[in-house]
């Protein structure tokens, strides 16, 4: 995908040439000891427990230290046994069962976005594992601008893992650009946790691995916090942190409520996107 910002439940990867930007002064990350993602009879992979202060081997291209520290010291190389996972995506903070559907509005760049959010009654095998189609579509004052196609699993702990992506930008209704789509377990590539099984302050985590390409990292800054939009009023949600050292300049911050999955959008630096939910089906 191109540099502007979506409304997605997936990650988000960016174009990376189109950046050109230096980093100074960026948050440093807060790293501490690794703990597992997942219990013993699920995939695994690093997160990290964050404190105030962190030392790692791995920088941004402008040489800062990262705003979000995996805590693997740039050594990503999750254990991915399809028989680990289930068929059903049913974690509360992302569920995602066939027929389900989100429509959020928002601005970036002060241009009115709208995405549309539906889990399809088919499924893609990706590394050997079942998993659940979700398309993503983006409207940008009333023309479609992206049409996606993502793939998403969850192991038996309850961990959601992002396998990657189809998806075509549009311009006039013709498509002029693919770049963006990748698919764990080809040229390189890994999935990522999109949502832990069960959140907690301080996790670190890569969402999508695919070097130069997709490095989206995330973190948990809040559990069990309230958070008001005009569809209503929400308890108990999880709020990440999310970001991308190829595109460093850009702080994100989403609301996850159970039940419903992605409430609400905001930029924290580096973008002006603010997103809401408007309807859900669930």
């Amino acid at each position: 995908m191109g540099e502007r910002t979506l409304a997605r439940m997936k990650p988000r990867a960016r174009n990376v040439a189109a950046v050109g930007l230096t980093v100074v002064g960026l948050l440093a990350a807060c790293g501490g000891d690794d703990t597992s993602a997942t219990g013993s009879g699920g995939p695994t992979t690093q997160t990290t427990e964050t404190t105030e202060t962190t030392e790692t081997t791995e920088t941004t291209e402008g040489g800062a230290a990262p705003v979000i520290d995996p805590g693997d010291g740039g050594n990503y190389d999750p254990t991915i046994d399809p028989a680990d996972f289930v068929d059903t995506v049913d974690n509360p903070y992302l569920p995602f069962a066939p027929g389900m559907r989100w429509s959020y509005e928002g601005t970036s760049d002060g241009v009115t976005e709208v995405t549309e959010i539906v889990v399809l009654d088919e499924r893609r095998e990706v590394m050997g594992i079942s998993a659940t189609v979700v398309r993503d579509t983006v409207a940008a004052d009333g023309e479609v601008v992206e049409d996606t196609y993502d793939w998403y699993a969850q192991d038996a702990d309850g961990n959601v893992w992002y396998l990657g992506e189809d998806t075509k930008e549009y311009e006039g209704g013709e498509v002029t650009s693919t770049e963006g789509s990748w698919e764990a377990g080809v040229d390189g590539a890994l999935p990522g946790i999109v949502m832990q099984a069960q959140p907690q302050a301080g996790q670190a985590y890569r969402q999508e691995y695919y070097p130069g390409q997709a490095e989206d990292l995330a973190e948990v800054t809040e559990v069990g916090v309230a958070k008001s939009i005009a569809l209503g009023d929400y308890t108990d949600v999880v709020v990440t942190r999310e970001w991308n050292p190829l595109d460093p300049e850009v702080i994100e911050d989403k609301y996850f409520a159970p039940g419903v999955g992605l409430i609400a959008e905001q930029g924290i630096r580096g973008s002006d996107e603010v997103i809401e939910l408007q309807v859900f089906s669930g």
